[in-house]
């Protein structure tokens, strides 16, 4: 999974107004086509025309987003927050709308074929998000899995660079913006209750418990340093042994002691007024978890389905194909089952296996220390074998990390973080060591490949790597390509002769059959109106995973509908198109050549890679 909230792709996406911009399968059939008859130099202009607006745009999302431009590495606006306000969201919209106007200006029929798809990629983005204004309030931008009250520790730990003096001074800045910028956070809260959408009950006691771990520790109490505190002085530290303009003792202390005042006086003041606010929202919050129980819910969750998968398929369709899904993947375990020999029924076997010690880790320092050096060696390991799956490999490194004690309670159990533009900053994959039953040793390998490689890593970081395309189409997000690419990548692994323990094969079709539940259960949620305890029954019922994984999971899908959906819709699709592939190719396909076409267009619908696909394969059948 991505960390926007990524989770930072969905972070990303929101922060580029392109969280509700997941484009559908409904593309003009003529945007990838030219014109012969056209002159050269009329096709040239306007692929200028088309090629100077791209960038334009991408240039504005970025500009309104501070916190965009951090995550990117850029060093310009470090002292800022983002502006939640609804009038910036206005000017967003009024953005759109004229830039909408000035691409439609362009006649695209005489575009070559790379323009061709750009325009029709920044077309459907610039729509969907003008249709998905209506939407703006139909989220809970505070939440156990995100939010501005864990993205502000999240930003400055992981993404806040302090190479110099100015970069240091801008964050003790960003303390003590926190205050307004949380006003703006409770202003959305109420806009968002004004208008009958408040989160369910549960999630209060996780983003208050949250928000109190950041304001833990010194300077608040007598104690160990606070997390923030202990970030800022390791960098302060880091800067004063650097080989070039080394900071001053004098300069250190009086940077430490500002961010102490400003974590005092501006963190803890803030934190404190987001607590109260959400306690008061807690007393009228409900039990119903389902999006239905908003205002037009039904119809904001079928909107939100064909964002997430790029199809046009029903939550019907959906929790129907999760249903043949699981009962397919169950069957595929049952072979593993009798292969190592257990005597008993499958449910039984997944009991086993939930409960043994021996695929757990101990829940100390050294269990989770062995988790993350054993899940760096997978990656290494993998990394070693590219070349027999990719023409291309990408140039930013990735790294492995536990989540952070702040935020480990609630976060979810793995996700990515994009690298650096500049690729200074490697990838990280985040592996969620709070709870070491919910990270079982069989499921270590597969979690790895996902989030690492040949997962998330190879795709993101290739894709910001790319030339030759516009910018916004290396950081635009398409949830069913990225994380159907993810849920891929564990599978892969396995035909050059990974998982050769049964049981980690076992684990792979264990992380399989959690994304075809989730088909089900996200559906059942938010469209057949299924209580939260149903969803977790139903997890516990036909998955091996730990109880708190199940509830983890189901408190996510009642956050993020249809978020989860794009897993499972998104990998059967590129395993359909490989395997039409290899049948019409026979010994000409060539597997690199085919993750090349997926990999090599940056995120992209769903229906568009299979448009690349299929030229490919005409292409080599000629």
């Amino acid at each position: 999974m991505l960390k926007l909230p990524e989770f930072r792709l969905f972070r990303i996406t929101l922060l580029l107004s392109l969280s509700l911009l997941m484009a559908a399968c409904g593309a003009s059939e003529n945007a990838g086509q030219t014109s012969t008859a056209a002159p050269v130099a009329e096709t040239l202009d306007a692929n200028q025309q088309a090629n100077e607006l791209f960038e334009k745009v991408f240039t504005e999302w970025v500009d309104r987003s501070p916190e965009f431009q951090t995550a990117l590495g850029r060093s310009t606006n470090m002292d800022k927050w983002d502006d939640l306000s609804e009038a910036f969201a206005l000017e967003g919209l009024d953005l759109d709308r004229k830039n909408l106007t000035a691409l439609q200006a362009i006649d695209a029929s005489q575009l070559d074929p790379a323009t061709a798809l750009s325009y029709e990629l920044m077309e459907q983005n610039l729509q969907r998000s003008i249709d998905g204004f209506e939407w703006r309030l139909h989220n809970y931008p505070v939440n156990q899995m995100f939010g501005s009250h864990s993205n502000v520790p999240d930003l400055l730990i992981n993404m806040h660079r302090v190479t110099n003096i100015e970069a240091a001074q801008a964050y003790v800045a960003r303390l003590q913006a926190v205050p307004a910028y949380f006003k703006q956070v409770i202003d959305g809260l109420n806009r968002r209750a004004d208008a009958g959408i408040i989160p369910p009950k549960f999630v209060f006691a996780h983003v208050i418990r949250d928000c109190r771990n950041v304001i833990k520790g010194a300077p608040f109490e007598v104690g160990k340093d606070s997390t923030l505190l202990a970030d800022f002085k390791g960098k302060l530290e880091a800067l004063q042994t650097a080989e070039e303009n080394p900071l001053s003792e004098a300069d250190a202390n009086r940077l430490l002691l500002a961010a102490s005042r400003a974590l005092e006086k501006s963190v803890k003041p803030a934190y404190e007024a987001l607590i109260s606010a959400l306690s008061e929202l807690e007393a009228r919050a409900t039990i119903d978890d389902g999006i239905w129980k908003v205002p037009e819910g039904e119809r904001f969750y079928e909107f939100a389905l064909q964002r997430t998968t790029t199809t046009d398929m029903t939550a019907e369709e959906i929790h129907q194909l999760g249903l043949d899904e699981v009962a397919r993947i169950h069957d595929e375990m049952r072979a593993i089952k009798d292969q190592v020999g257990y005597n008993g029924n499958l449910k039984s076997f997944m009991s086993f296996v939930r409960n043994a010690d021996q695929f757990v880790y101990p829940n100390t320092p050294e269990g989770k220390a062995r988790y993350l050096s054993e899940a760096t060696a997978l990656i290494e390991t993998m990394k070693g074998r590219l070349d027999e799956l990719f023409l291309r490999l990408p140039k930013a490194d990735i790294n492995v990390k536990a989540v952070e004690p702040f935020r480990e309670q609630s976060a979810g159990k793995a996700f990515y973080q994009r690298p650096s533009e500049d690729g200074s900053r490697p990838g990280l994959y985040y592996a969620n060591l709070y709870d070491m039953e919910a990270m079982p040793t069989y499921q270590m390998e597969a979690l790895a490949y996902h989030e690492g490689v040949p997962g998330h890593h190879m795709q993101i970081a290739i894709a910001m790597e790319l030339e030759g395309i516009p910018t916004f189409r290396k950081f635009v997000g398409y949830t069913a390509y990225t994380e159907g690419w993810g849920l891929y990548s564990e599978m892969v692994p396995k035909e050059i002769g990974f998982y050769s323990d049964p049981y980690s094969d076992f684990g792979r079709l264990a992380m399989e059959l959690w994304r075809a539940c989730r088909l089900v259960v996200d559906t059942g949620i938010h469209d057949k109106k299924w209580t939260r305890q149903q969803g977790i029954d139903y997890y516990v019922n036909n998955t091996p995973n730990a109880v708190s994984d199940a509830v983890k999971m189901v408190e996510r899908h009642i956050v993020m509908p249809s978020q989860a959906t794009a897993y499972k819709v998104g990998m059967l699709k590129i395993w359909q198109l490989r395997e039409a592939a290899k049948q019409s190719l026979g010994d000409k396909f060539d597997i690199r050549e085919f993750h090349d076409e997926v990999l090599k267009y940056g995120p992209v619908p769903l229906n568009v890679v299979q448009r690349n696909v299929e030229a490919w394969v005409a292409s080599k059948g000629a």
